[in-house]
């Protein structure tokens, strides 16, 4: 049995991977959900991810290496401390939309990353940015207006209308990939009708984490 926790940022998103382990078909994999909501809301607080909020989100992934083969930071807006973290540590510790950023560009082309809150926006740019280095994509980072705003109220499906339409918009204006670059934005899948089928990073994510464990 492999082993993966997940720290997550939103109790919603528990749920979320769940069925996005279902939708990989890897057998033989179990989830152990760990869920850190005052990380995210001292990174909007500050507006951004601060190092001293980094160093405490390295601290729980690092506790989390204990009962796991694979740690996996599920929220974008604190990805970067996944890589401090990382350093050294017993098990990988992986963000997860590393796999997502990888994969969305190994085409190259014109790729549209969609964020909900604007604290994310800035660690996607620069992971997205980076990947596409090795592709030549052209990658786009762009904020769904009043999205955010309707997560927190617990309006899901107003949430993921606005993505869905977002990503659309995306498509129909010459996007050859589309990335929902949060977690909590994989339900939109189901609504794009655009032809373009999105990444999301649960999916991506917990796929390169179960190669890793395996590896």
């Amino acid at each position: 049995m492999v082993r993966i926790a997940c720290l997550h940022t939103a109790e919603s998103n528990i749920a979320v991977f769940d069925v996005a382990l279902h939708t990989t078909g890897f057998a033989g994999v179990e989830l152990h959900h760990e869920v850190r909501a005052d990380l995210l809301a001292a990174a909007k607080r500050e507006g951004r991810l601060t190092p001293e909020i980094a160093a405490r989100t390295a601290e729980v992934l690092r506790g989390l290496c204990v009962e796991a083969d694979v740690v996996l930071l599920t929220c974008s807006t604190l990805g970067p401390a996944a890589e401090s973290a990382a350093v050294d540590a017993p098990v990988p510790i992986m963000r997860v939309d590393a796999a997502l950023a990888a994969e969305a560009v190994k085409g190259g082309g014109r790729v549209v990353a969609l964020c909900a809150v604007e604290t994310t926006v800035e660690p996607t740019r620069l992971l997205f940015e980076a990947a596409a280095r090795a592709t030549g994509a052209e990658v786009v980072v762009r904020v769904v207006p009043g999205a955010w705003e309707a997560f927190k109220a617990g309006e899901r499906d107003t949430y993921l209308t606005m993505i869905a339409d977002a990503a659309n918009e995306a498509a129909q204006a010459g996007a050859e990939r589309v990335a929902l670059a949060q977690a909590s934005m994989a339900g939109a899948c189901d609504l794009i009708h655009s032809g373009i089928r999105p990444l999301n990073s649960p999916v991506t994510g917990l796929a390169a984490a179960a190669k890793a464990a395996a590896r």
